[in-house]
């Protein structure tokens, strides 16, 4: 079996991170240090862990990066991933989630899969969208959103949480299946385990050889209008009772609108 999963580099979310006001896009010179995705790393632990139970499984991570990110991405093979595909183009700098989608989904085709795993939401974007859209680009099953994960030689199962209930779902392979921090955690690097990643294939390629045309004027794609640098925080009203402060509350809500 040959498992596929997407990965991303995003920015630490403990560090500060801003907004280039001319691009629209982050600022990484000025951004925390990039990281793998933390939902990503859960991706690539289910994978490897199904490979663990299952010898002669193939694990290749996906990533849409800047060439920058070999180093982030080299982590993913040194938690025990077989192979590494590595998509950059300075024409994809800035992609929107539909030439993005085309993209992976032409990389995935590319180096051939039997299931794609993905985190559900990434920490830099938040769209979570981009499985089912890959899926819909490849025109197989998708299971998103899982909080369980099975897989069989013919089948992917797995256990969605909602405010409902928990729905048992399942498709055939191929799919396309993205997965939500229920999962484990990913494994810690070793050593040997970063020693090997330096030797385990690693491919890069760029739009022209997935036959993506970044700029065909033919197709639909976002375009950014304005952005603008988020603006600071007002300090709040503060009600010291002195015996009227019910009074003052009452008159502030009604200066606010809320009248009942």
């Amino acid at each position: 079996m040959k498992i596929v999963v997407l990965i991303k580099e995003v920015p630490d979310t403990w560090g500060e991170r801003r907004l280039d006001l001319e691009t629209g896009l982050i600022d990484r010179g000025a951004a925390a240090a990039p990281v793998l995705d933390e939902i990503d790393e859960r991706a690539v632990e289910a994978a490897l862990a199904h490979a663990d139970a299952h010898p002669g499984t193939e694990v290749t991570v996906l990533a849409m990066a800047p060439a920058s990110a070999t180093a982030t991405i080299r982590k993913a093979l040194a938690m025990g991933a077989t192979s590494a595909v590595h998509v950059v183009d300075d024409a994809l700098r800035g992609a929107d989630l539909l030439l993005t989608a085309e993209v992976l989904a032409a990389a995935i085709r590319r180096t051939g899969y039997d299931l794609v795993i993905a985190g559900n939401l990434s920490t830099d974007g938040g769209a979570g969208v981009i499985p089912a859209m890959v899926a819909e680009v490849l025109g197989v099953p998708q299971l998103t959103g899982l909080a369980a994960l099975e897989v069989s030689d013919t089948m992917v199962t797995g256990d969605r949480v909602s405010d409902a209930g928990t729905m048992r779902v399942s498709a055939e392979l191929p799919a396309v299946v993205s997965i939500t921090e229920a999962l484990p955690e990913g494994r810690f690097t070793t050593f040997k385990g970063i020693m090997a990643a330096k030797k385990k294939p690693y491919e890069t390629v760029d739009a022209a050889s997935l036959d993506i045309a970044p700029d065909d004027p033919a197709t639909a794609r976002y375009i950014m209008l304005s952005v603008a640098e988020r603006p600071p925080r007002h300090a709040g009203i503060k009600i010291v009772d002195e015996g009227d402060a019910g009074e003052k509350l009452a008159a502030f809500l009604i200066a606010e609108g809320v009248t009942r």
